[in-house]
């Protein structure tokens, strides 16, 4: 069984609200990878101790507790990563593990001083805004996902989502990183499939992947 605390909910909560500030509980235990009971379990946990406004069947929300608890965790781990990423030399695709164990233990002093070593980072290795030591959250540049391109459409990569390491490694190997541009050749009805030209080379590649790759919008 999985060993998930009330952090680990608490920042998929915060990253995954969607545009009324709410979340389904089936999008927590997707995201998670667990059951609906122990999501359930757990919002329970969450809602006695005054961290989400939960009632069965409907949306969950943060309280301002929460939400002030889950973005200062969103913040730890965002800094760890670019921590990792820039000083220590990992790839992109092993600093989210990393960072899940690290974000725990770490004090708000430690963070605060590994952000002022880093110059103060607004986005992540891949493309995520970090919250400042106040609580103000970067804006992203307009974008969309490269699923959305239509043939003959171009821009450049300005986030990929972290949701799997084979997800990453995968995209790396076909040249995939921020700021790289991508130009769509070919777009296949019938699965929604692209061909795709990175540095010069053509690449195929599925729907789910482009749902996973944000373009800029100029």
């Amino acid at each position: 069984m999985k060993n998930i605390s009330k952090e680990d909910y608490l920042s998929v909560i915060f990253k995954n609200l969607d545009e009324e500030g709410g979340i389904k509980p089936n999008i927590i235990a997707s995201k998670l990878v667990v059951s609906n009971a122990a999501v359930t379990d757990m919002l329970k946990k969450l809602a006695k101790d005054g961290l989400v406004d939960y009632k069965p069947y409907k949306g969950i929300q943060l309280t301002a507790e929460g939400e002030s608890y889950a973005r200062n965790m969103v913040r730890r781990h965002r800094i760890w990563e670019v921590f990792l990423n820039e000083v220590v030399g990992m790839a992109w695709d092993k600093v989210h593990d990393e960072a899940n164990r690290l974000e725990h233990s770490s004090s708000d002093d430690l963070i605060n001083r590994m952000e002022e070593m880093l110059d103060y980072p607004e986005y992540d290795p891949h493309g995520d805004p970090i919250p400042s030591k106040s609580g103000r959250m970067p804006k992203l540049k307009k974008h969309r996902p490269l699923s959305d391109l239509n043939e003959g459409e171009s821009g450049r990569v300005i986030r990929v989502n972290d949701f799997d390491q084979k997800f990453l490694v995968y995209i790396s190997g076909i040249g995939v990183k921020l700021d790289e541009k991508i130009t769509v050749k070919e777009k296949r009805s019938f699965d929604k499939s692209m061909e795709v030209i990175i540095k010069g080379k053509p690449w195929n590649i599925s729907s789910k992947i482009a749902k996973n790759v944000f373009i800029e919008v100029k």
